[in-house]
C-alpha cells in the first residue's frame, strides 16, 4: 500500500478518484499515489512513516523514509537513543514546532506594520459586507496577520487536540494487536514502538506542519478553526502567492480572502456544535482502527520465515523489514466508512456555505470575484490545504462534488425560501442535508417547503397526529 495517509486509512476509497491524474504520476490531487515524491508530496503528516508497510513511507520503504533525514539530518544511532528515551505523549510537540521551523526559516517573512493594518482593514471591510447576505453575526472581534511560523505556532494547540487521540489510537491498536504466541519473539518490538512513537510522530508532524504552513492564506482554510477564539487571520505571505499570475490587485486578493475567513468565522463561533462534530468524526474514525490478531499472526509467521536471519528484536533493520512487510495494517470498519462520511459531508456544508455567502457579498462589488473563486476551486481539486489535511488524517479524500452539490443547496434555498430560512439549517445538525440528500440536492430544497421542516425539533410531535405512515413527512436524518 503506497498511499496510506498518517497509517490509519485504506487509499483510492473514493472510485470516483481512482485512476484520476492530476499531477505527475499521480492517482489523486498533486500527483499522490504511486511514483509520487514521497512523503512532502502525498503524505504531509506521514505517521505511516513509524509503519513502514502502513504508508509504504516507512524507513528505507517506498516513497520515503530515511529517518535521519526526518529528524534533521542529525545520525540515526543519536535519533535511535531518542526514541527509546521518550517518554512523552503520543506526540513531541516540542519536536514538532522545532522541525516546523526549521524548515520555514529560509523563506520566513515577519509581517509588517503595514501588512497587519491592511489585514485588519480588510476583515472589518468583508463583516460590513457579509452583514447585508446572512444573519448570523460576526464571530470576529480582531484582525490578525500572522507570518507562517506564526501560523505553526499559534495553531499548534488545536492540532494536539486533533491528532494526538489519533497517534494515541494507532500505537494502541498496533501494540495490542499482537498474539500472544509471537509476543516471546515480537514482544519488545511493541515497546519499542511505544517509545519511538512520539518523537516519529513529532518529526512527521512538524514536517507536516511546514508544509501546510506554506500554502495555508486564513486560519480556517484546512477546514476547521485552528486559531483564538474570535481572531480572524490573514497569511499575508501566502495571500501574495496565491494571487500570483491572476493579474488582480492584492488588495483584491486580499479582501477576497477576508471575505472567506470571516465567513467561517461566523459558522463556527454561531453554530456551537459544528467544531465538536467535525472533531468528533476523526476521532470515530480513530476509535474504529484495529488490526486482526489472527492476520497478524499468519503475517509474522510467512513475514519472518522469509526474512534473512529472522527476527532480531535489538536490529532495528530486522524491526524495519517487518513493519514494511504489511503484517500491521489495519482493515477499514464499517463504522469507520461511515464516520468518514459523516465528515465529508459536513465539511462540503461549510465549504458550499462559504462559497454561496461569499458570492453573495462580493459579485456586484469585487470586480475578480469570479477569476479568484475559480482559482479557490481549481485550488481544492488539485490537492489545497483542506484536502491535504484530511487525507492524511484519515484517508478522506474529499471530493470537489461535494462542496459544489452544497453550493447548489445554499443557493437553492437562499433563492425560494430567503437568506434566514437557508441559516436557519444550521440551528440543528438534525436539519442539514445528509450525505444522500447531497446526492440531489434540489429535491432536498423542494422537500423544506412541503412543510416547517423546524416544527418538531422545536415543538415536538403532535399527539393527536394519526395520520398513515406513507402519508407522514419526515425530517432529515442526522448525518452519517
Amino acid at each position: 500500500m503506497s498511499d496510506v495517509p498518517f497509517g490509519f486509512g485504506l487509499p483510492d476509497r473514493d472510485p470516483e478518484r481512482r485512476g484520476e491524474s492530476d499531477g505527475p504520476g499521480g492517482t489523486g490531487p498533486g500527483g499522490v499515489g504511486p511514483g509520487g515524491t514521497g512523503p512532502s508530496a502525498n503524505d504531509p503528516f506521514g505517521l505511516g512513516a513509524l509503519f513502514g508497510g502502513m504508508g509504504g513511507t516507512g524507513f528505507g520503504g517506498p516513497g520515503g523514509g530515511d529517518p535521519s533525514q526526518l529528524l534533521g539530518g542529525m545520525p540515526l544511532f543519536a535519533e535511535l537513543q531518542k526514541l527509546m528515551n521518550y517518554s512523552g505523549g503520543p506526540v513531541n510537540w516540542d519536536l514538532a514546532r522545532q522541525g516546523a521551523i526549521s524548515q520555514l526559516a529560509p523563506g520566513h517573512q515577519p509581517t509588517s506594520a503595514a501588512e497587519r493594518a491592511a489585514v485588519a482593514e480588510s476583515l472589518r471591510l468583508a463583516d460590513l459586507w457579509l452583514d447585508q447576505v446572512t444573519e448570523l453575526p460576526s464571530g470576529i472581534d480582531r484582525g490578525l496577520a500572522w507570518s507562517r511560523v506564526e501560523w505553526v505556532e499559534q495553531t499548534l494547540p488545536a492540532w494536539s487536540a486533533l491528532i494526538d487521540p489519533l497517534a494515541e489510537r494507532v500505537v494502541a491498536a498496533m501494540t495490542s494487536a499482537l498474539p500472544a504466541e509471537a509476543a516471546q519473539i515480537a514482544g519488545p518490538l511493541a515497546g519499542i514502538m511505544g517509545q519511538m512513537g512520539g518523537v516519529m510522530f513529532g518529526a512527521q508532524v512538524g514536517q507536516a506542519l511546514a508544509k501546510l504552513a506554506d500554502e495555508v492564506t486564513t486560519s480556517t482554510e484546512v477546514g476547521l478553526p485552528l486559531g483564538p477564539k474570535g481572531a480572524g487571520v490573514l497569511v499575508p505571505q501566502n495571500v501574495t502567492a496565491f494571487g500570483a499570475g491572476l493579474d488582480r490587485p492584492e488588495d483584491e486578493v486580499r479582501l477576497f480572502l477576508a471575505l472567506r475567513e470571516a465567513a467561517h468565522q461566523r459558522l463556527f463561533a454561531h453554530v456551537p456544535w459544528l467544531r465538536q462534530q467535525l472533531t468528533d468524526a476523526v476521532h470515530a474514525y480513530a476509535r474504529g482502527i484495529h488490526v486482526d490478531p489472527e492476520a497478524i499472526q499468519r503475517g509474522l509467521d510467512e513475514a519472518m520465515s522469509g526474512m534473512e536471519g529472522g527476527l532480531d528484536p535489538q536490529d532495528p533493520e530486522s524491526i524495519q523489514r517487518l513493519l514494511g512487510s504489511g503484517v500491521l495494517e489495519p482493515e477499514e470498519t464499517p463504522e469507520q466508512a461511515m464516520a468518514l462520511r459523516r465528515l465529508e459531508t459536513l465539511l462540503a456544508l461549510v465549504e458550499g456555505w462559504v462559497d454561496t455567502i461569499v458570492a453573495a457579498a462580493a459579485a456586484e462589488r469585487l470586480p475578480g470575484h469570479s477569476a479568484l473563486a475559480e482559482t479557490m476551486r481549481r485550488r481544492r481539486a488539485s490537492g489545497g490545504p483542506a484536502e491535504q489535511t484530511f487525507a492524511t488524517l484519515v484517508g478522506l479524500h474529499l471530493r470537489p462534488r461535494r462542496a459544489r452539490d452544497a453550493s447548489t443547496v445554499w443557493g437553492a434555498m437562499a433563492q425560494k425560501y430567503g437568506p434566514a430560512e437557508r441559516d436557519r439549517l444550521w440551528s440543528h445538525p438534525d436539519l442539514l442535508p445528509t450525505s444522500d440528500d447531497l446526492d440531489e440536492p434540489l429535491d432536498f430544497v423542494t422537500r423544506q417547503g412541503a412543510a416547517d421542516p423546524f416544527a418538531e425539533l422545536t415543538e415536538g410531535p403532535d399527539p393527536r397526529d394519526d395520520r398513515e405512515d406513507g402519508d407522514s413527512t419526515e425530517g432529515p436524518t442526522p448525518q452519517g
